[in-house]
């Protein structure tokens, strides 16, 4: 079973930094696109940045140009180095990546387990 892992959120002050990383780990899964989405209280959901299997990256409006996405090598690990933070970048961020566990089955939807991002200012 393919499970999807982040790490890195925490509190900061606005203008600060922090990295997020996501990893998927199981057997036998490929993987064609990656990214967060993030959600505040009272707010929709919405995207921050994916990345695809070939390298093609996208970004929310919001957090262009303060925003990189990334991966490693393997293609199963994808960081979000977040600089110039502001108090509305506050919010819950999920990671996921579309999964095809066999040759035979189309992809799907996974998330991780959501990491908080507080930006205080």
């Amino acid at each position: 079973q393919v499970q999807l892992v982040e790490s890195g959120g925490g509190l900061v002050q606005a203008g600060g930094s922090l990295r997020l990383s996501c990893g998927a780990s199981g057997r036998d899964f490929s993987i064609n696109a990656m990214g967060w989405y993030r959600q505040a209280p009272g707010k929709q959901r919405e995207l921050v940045a994916g990345i695809t299997d070939d390298g093609t990256t996208n970004y929310g409006d919001s957090v262009k140009g303060r925003f990189t996405i990334s991966r490693d090598n393997a293609g199963k690990t994808i960081y979000l180095q977040m600089n110039n933070l502001k108090p509305e970048d506050t919010a819950i961020y999920d990671c996921y990546a579309r999964i095809r566990e066999s040759i035979y089955s189309g992809y799907l939807v996974y998330w991780g387990q959501g990491t908080q991002v507080i930006v205080s200012s």
